[in-house]
């Protein structure tokens, strides 16, 4: 295997110490020598095949050793030091950028995973080449999957969908993503996959046929015209098969262009003189044109794009571009990796396609909550995204359905918070406005600035823009925030028999500012001034570890009971807890609010009503967020609990284009789902838009999110969200 890895080095690589590779081997061997594989093969195993991954990119000794070594330091006795004094200080690094975060105990799965990506983040700003020895653990990993438990099989799928296979798309390094994508679309959807697999190979014979009479037509054509190319067939991939499958509502018949033509030259004239000639040649499909070498993808990739109709009338799909872009395309950061390339200049350049990552850890320093943090790092990888132009025709590549408030941030951060109006091709537009690819636009700013609106934050799509409008209130209303945040907590904690003085300190005060990514007393009293944060939880969770919090909670269940709970006592708790238990109280009235309707494994808070208990809402519920201040105080925290009720209501809304069996075809996937419907009503409204609205008895969060992505999947289905009043 060492001999195997040699080879591909010798074969992909410059000026590599073989002798420095052999050394880092033989310390991982024994390092890993006791180790085995869920396969039963020895560890080893995998970090060479890691290597041999990173060796066919083309990588420097350093990230080859880095790949050898990458999981020394997570999985065995030699430390960060050990690496840094046996080889050198980079290798130790690297190494430690794709160590997992494994010593730290965490509450949730999400906390866990978000904090690593995190890391993962922070090393890729400093060296990138921690990303790419990450990408090539996974990959490995993935095509050995068939030997892990079939729970950690779906695992490991679906966190290779959620992160590394789009990581793969926005570094272009498409080879990589295509192999992730099938890898997990594998373990995620078996059944599907293997019929997908079966129904293409038993036409494979017959596209093949086809795909060879395209190829020999064009070589010709192109020989005539004295252009040298090389023209083959690229069968398209399972994944992205099944993904055109599912959005465009298709069968596999339906479906013609399986298999992509790809035309390679040697100039940018070349690929445009071949255009010209497949344009003659056979009939383009409008609107199927895309032009990424005047406007390449943030990723860097390159290529011209386009379907068109052939012999028989069937279409397919041809691709042109030159050798250079086809290699950044496969290995795309990697081929442009700048500790290979020498000058300045391309050191610039490379800095400036990764600038959304700089982007991306910016905004992610600002969120403490883990599952809004992947949440938004998810919506970052995968979000489409439209070109739009400054009036002097700079490109500006920002999220699909971006406004001009994006547009402006991502000029500059002083536009974005003078902005006062935006233009679109010279016409005034709504700030709200979605912009959409090829169309220019002009900010308006005022020379005296009021500052960004608190509802911009609703307007904005890209993280960056959002982060910076919160990084403005943060810093123009600090102390305005820092006095009533204050002013809550003191009165909060006064109302629970406790002194704010004498609980905020010690060690438990410095845990829970690290809980909520704050450096200071400051930055809490702010956070609370802003309404990020609720006195009543931060008080309670200070009790916990400062001062005898049973006598506290006992006071504030008395005060509770007395007040609002005498005439349920007799009540069964089980008919009255939903499922639901307040922070150290027992027997207590606990309902649902109909605004926002929680279910198990929403983030949940509750709210201190009079003569009817506690009413349990959405941390999100638009109730909760326009309350005033001063109703705060009757804020008390909740949560799920083990006991549940038989099921919990909840409604869904959709938008979609009106048609015939809409409405059947969305109750088949409920009754599919095997869910009680409650309820369902349509309406159709201008534009031949069809509004339904649904109510149902689900179990928890993640069945309804399931339902959600099936009608999402629905013919003629624009949009699913839950409902809210």
């Amino acid at each position: 295997m060492l001999e195997k890895l040699m080879r591909k080095i010798d074969k992909n690589c410059n000026n590599v110490d073989k002798d420095f590779i052999r050394r880092a081997y033989m310390l991982a061997d024994n390092a890993h020598e006791k180790q085995r594989r869920e396969s039963g093969e020895p560890y080893i195993v995998h970090p060479i095949e890691v290597a041999c991954i990173l060796a066919e990119f083309g990588m420097d000794a350093n990230t080859i050793a880095a790949g050898l070594l990458h999981d020394v330091v997570e999985d065995t006795d030699y430390s960060f030091e050990d690496i840094k004094k046996e080889f050198n200080e980079e290798v130790a690094i690297l190494v430690d950028g794709v160590t997992k975060l494994g010593k730290i105990k965490y509450k949730t799965k999400e906390e866990q995973q978000a904090d690593n990506v995190r890391k993962m983040l922070l090393a890729m700003t400093k060296d990138i080449r921690v990303i790419l020895i990450k990408l090539a653990d996974r990959l490995h990993n993935m095509r050995t999957l068939k030997y892990m438990p079939v729970e950690k099989q779906k695992e490991k799928a679906k966190e290779t969908f959620d992160i590394y296979a789009p990581l793969a798309h926005r570094l272009g390094m498409f080879k990589m993503k295509w192999e992730l994508e099938d890898l997990a679309f594998r373990y995620m959807n078996a059944n599907e996959y293997y019929d997908l697999v079966r129904r293409i190979a038993e036409k494979r014979a017959e596209r093949e046929e086809y795909i060879s009479m395209i190829i020999s037509d064009l070589n010709s054509r192109l020989e005539n015209a004295s252009i040298e190319s090389d023209i083959e067939g690229r069968p398209k991939h399972f994944y992205s098969i099944y993904r055109k499958m599912v959005n465009k509502n298709k069968t596999i018949d339906q479906i013609f262009d399986l298999t992509a033509i790809r035309i390679l030259v040697d100039t940018i004239k070349d690929c445009y003189a071949v255009l010209g000639i497949v344009h003659t040649v056979y009939k383009p499909i409008p609107g199927r044109f895309k032009d990424y070498i005047a406007m390449p993808k943030p990723n860097m990739y390159q290529s011209l794009h386009t379907t068109v109709i052939g012999p028989q009338g069937k279409t397919f799909e041809i691709q042109i571009r030159t050798f250079e872009m086809h290699k950044t395309a496969e290995y795309g950061i990697a081929a442009h990796w700048k500790y290979k390339e020498g000058s300045e200049g391309e050191e610039g350049d490379f800095d400036a396609k990764l600038s959304w990552l700089r982007d991306m850890l910016e905004w992610q320093k600002e969120t403490s909550d883990a599952e809004e943090f992947m949440e938004g790092f998810k919506i970052d990888l995968f979000s489409d995204e439209v070109f739009v132009f400054t009036p002097k025709g700079v490109v500006i590549n920002l999220p699909y359905e971006a406004t001009p408030i994006d547009f402006a941030y991502r000029i500059h951060t002083d536009i974005g918070n003078r902005c006062i109006g935006a233009k679109v091709n010279g016409k005034m537009v709504t700030l709200d406005y979605k912009l959409k690819t090829g169309e220019i636009v002009e900010i308006l700013t005022s020379t005296s600035p009021k500052g960004p609106s608190i509802d911009w934050l609703n307007v904005a799509k890209s993280n960056q823009a959002k982060s910076k409008i919160r990084a403005w209130f943060k810093k123009e209303k600090r102390e305005e925030n820092i006095s009533k945040g204050k002013e809550l907590l003191e009165k909060e904690a006064k109302r629970q028999g406790c002194n704010f003085g004498e609980i905020a300190k010690g060690e438990g005060f410095d845990k829970l500012l690290k809980r909520y990514n704050l450096n200071s007393i400051e930055d809490l009293f702010a956070s609370i001034g802003m309404g990020m944060l609720i006195p009543s939880i931060i008080v309670n969770r200070l009790k916990e570890v400062n001062i005898n919090y049973k006598n506290a909670l006992e006071n504030l269940q008395a005060k509770i009971t007395e007040e609002d709970f005498s005439k349920d006592r007799e009540k069964d708790k089980s008919d009255r807890d939903y499922g639901i238990t307040v922070k150290g109280l027992t027997n207590v009235l606990v309902r649902f609010a109909k605004c926002c309707n929680p279910v198990p494994g929403d983030n949940i808070i509750g709210y201190i009503t009079k003569g009817r208990g506690i009413s349990v809402h959405r941390t999100d519920c638009k109730n909760i967020q326009s309350m005033d201040m001063n109703d705060r105080e009757k804020f008390v925290e909740v949560e799920w609990g083990r006991n549940r009720v038989d099921g919990y209501i909840s409604e869904l809304q959709l938008k979609a284009e009106d048609r015939s069996g809409l409405l059947t075809d969305i109750m088949m996937i409920i009754t599919e789902s095997r869910m009680n419907l409650h309820a369902i009503n349509a309406k159709s409204a201008k534009g031949n838009i069809a509004t339904i609205n649904i109510k149902l008895k689900i179990n928890d969060i993640e069945q309804l999110k399931e339902l959600m992505k099936k009608i999402k999947r629905t013919k003629g289905v624009i949009e699913v969200y839950r409902r809210k009043y």
